[in-house]
């Protein structure tokens, strides 16, 4: 990925309340939040190719906080103030006439080297103070970056949580006959935007996985009809080959830490869970079971895995220390558990449930505790984390087709509270997704 200048110009300003008024905060829970009414006007400069710069970030901006589910951004029309001049000195009177709770103003100027200054401000239109100021120096290329990265800015000092506009989904990328689909290894921007193809097709990929650096993706693809684990550098496109597994049948998901990968390998018609050491290429053994044991991920301080196993007689979850003591099942629920992936905040584990003819994604607390699905479908699968652990994406599939002998599988994301469920628009069909951290 390019590198792009960050330049901190304007110090961030914290609203000094008084006992009689409350700070701006929208309070995330559980249950369903309330959008807040947030006025985000056009950014402009003195330039045409300014403005034009500049309304595409506010575009993107309004796009990325609406699809969060928790702001819903007012019509432009019904605007009183023009931009320019709500840029210099806001008339709050007139943003509390059309129910503004917040408001969003932006600056850009050119300078002697060619760059681009983006200035954004973040008003409390009912205290009537700026609650955060910041200024970036970028290439116009990296318009579309700075604004994810502004919209962060703008998630994090109003949720109180970290943001997550400014990160990449890698997935599998399908098109073909249900009986012979091509696919390939796909990245994009969190929003679908900026995308382009990782392989070209000529092998079948599977179940790419993010490094915690977010610069390699492990995949697994099918060389002579045998499984391989690659690892992908994003920047270079070198892939290098961590190994065959014959054994294999979802690539490895890697530590927090970056030095190893926990997977599945199947030997004798028994299936366990091994890690790999990417610096030695040393293999370790953690299960040993007569069962099905599969699917591990690593919480995020590394120090247990949960996996699925049938060993208790039916398909459910389990958490193991990471060295593979101290077993103990996780669920107790009908139906069949799959696909266990630990939250980046630790405090919930991600999985698919099947019960009775649907497929769900659902969360549960790593004690057993609280387990809630969020959403279900036909068939829906491979829930990923967005790095602030407040959304999940995953991919569903519908029939499709005589007699629904097709199908069509698209990428979703949605809110933990499940009210903002939002298609990620692919060029192709799309499965497995992945979520990176936040770009470096």
């Amino acid at each position: 990925m390019k590198k792009i200048l960050l330049l901190l110009a304007l110090a961030l300003t914290v609203l000094v309340t008084t006992p009689a008024q409350a700070e701006l905060k929208l309070v995330v829970g559980q249950g369903q939040v309330n959008p807040m009414p947030i006025a985000i006007t056009d950014f402009g400069g003195a330039t045409p190719d300014d403005n034009s710069m500049g309304r595409n970030m506010t575009g993107v901006i309004t796009a990325n906080l609406k699809r969060s589910g928790l702001f819903r951004p007012l019509d432009p029309r019904s605007f009183i103030q023009d931009a320019p001049t709500a840029a210099q000195n806001p008339a709050f009177g007139s943003w509390r006439t059309i129910n503004a709770q917040a408001l969003v103003t932006g600056v850009l100027s050119k300078t002697g080297d060619g760059r681009t200054r983006v200035e954004f401000r973040l008003w409390d239109v009912f205290a009537e103070q700026q609650i955060i100021g910041m200024a970036y120096m970028t290439t116009p290329a990296n318009w579309r970056r700075i604004a994810h990265i502004i919209s962060d800015a703008i998630y994090k000092r109003i949720t109180g949580e970290e943001g997550y506009f400014d990160s990449r989904i890698v997935y599998i990328s399908e098109t073909g006959p249900a009986n012979a689909r091509i696919k390939r290894l796909a990245i994009m921007d969190q929003d679908g935007e900026n995308h382009r193809f990782l392989t070209d097709g000529r092998a079948l990929v599977l179940t790419p996985r993010f490094s915690p650096t977010a610069q390699q993706i492990t995949y697994m693809a099918y060389y002579n009809n045998k499984p391989r684990v690659y690892l992908y550098d994003i920047d270079s496109g070198r892939q290098e080959v961590l190994g065959d597994f014959p054994g294999m049948t979802f690539a490895p998901r890697f530590s927090p830490d970056g030095n190893k990968v926990v997977m599945s390998l199947s030997k004798d018609g028994n299936s366990d869970i091994y890690t790999m050491d990417l610096r030695t290429r040393g293999i370790a053994q953690l299960t040993r079971d007569r069962s099905i044991n599969t699917s591990p991920s690593y919480s995020p301080d590394g120090k247990h895995i949960v996996f699925e196993s049938d060993r208790g007689g039916s398909q459910q979850l389990y958490v193991m220390n990471a060295d593979g003591s101290g077993l103990r099942r996780l669920t107790f629920g009908d139906g069949r558990y799959a696909n266990p992936v630990w939250s980046p905040r630790g405090d919930l584990i991600a999985f698919t449930r099947m019960y009775k003819g649907q497929f769900f994604i659902g969360v549960i607390h790593p004690d057993g505790r609280g387990e809630r699905l969020i959403t279900k479908a036909f068939h829906v699968e491979g829930p990923t984390w967005a790095p602030n652990g407040r959304v999940l994406a995953y991919f569903k599939e519908t029939p499709t087709g005589a007699r629904n002998s097709g199908r069509s599988a698209q990428v979703y994301t949605i809110d933990l509270t499940g009210f903002s469920e939002t298609r990620v628009k692919t060029p192709l069909d799309g499965s497995d997704p992945a979520w990176s951290p936040l770009n470096p």
